[in-house]
C-alpha cells in the first residue's frame, strides 16, 4: 500500500479503535442473546466513529461532552446519514446493556450487526485502513 507524500500519518488510537470495532463486530456475531448482539454491534459501530473523530478531529477550545454522533458530521460530513442512524439506536443499546427484557428482537439485532459491519468498512475504506481481520460476513 503506498501512501500519499502529503497525506497525514493515522493516529495510533484511530487504528486502536477501529481494531476494537471489528473485534466488536467478532463479539456481537457471536453473542446468542439479541439484547447482546445489538449492544455489541452498536458499541462497534460507536468505536469505529470514534477512530474518525481520533484521525481527523482537532481539539476544541470548550470542554462541552457532545456525543460522538452529534460530531462525526462535523469531521466526515459523509457519514452524516450513518451518524443519525446510529444515534437513533442509541437508547434502544442503553435498554438493552440494562438487561431490560425484549427491548430487541433477533430481527434487529442481526439487522445492526448487519448495518455495524458495514459502516466498520466504510470507516476503514475513508481513513485508508485495510479492513480489520475478523469482521464477520
Amino acid at each position: 500500500m503506498s501512501v500519499a507524500l502529503d497525506a497525514p500519518p493515522i493516529a495510533p488510537a484511530a487504528r486502536d479503535l477501529l481494531a476494537l470495532a471489528a473485534r466488536g463486530l467478532t463479539d456481537s456475531a457471536h453473542a446468542l442473546d439479541p439484547s447482546a448482539r445489538y449492544a455489541a454491534a452498536h458499541l462497534a459501530a460507536l468505536r469505529a466513529a470514534a477512530a474518525v473523530l481520533a484521525a481527523r478531529a482537532r481539539p476544541a477550545t470548550r470542554r462541552r461532552v457532545r456525543s460522538v454522533w452529534v460530531l462525526l458530521p462535523g469531521v466526515a460530513p459523509q457519514l452524516q446519514e450513518w451518524a443519525v442512524f446510529f444515534a437513533g439506536g442509541a437508547a434502544k443499546r442503553a435498554a438493552a446493556e440494562a438487561g431490560i427484557p425484549h427491548v430487541v428482537t433477533e430481527r434487529e439485532a442481526d439487522d445492526l450487526l448487519r448495518d455495524a459491519e458495514r459502516f466498520v468498512i466504510v470507516v476503514a475504506d475513508l481513513l485508508g485502513l485495510p479492513v480489520q481481520q475478523g469482521i464477520p460476513g
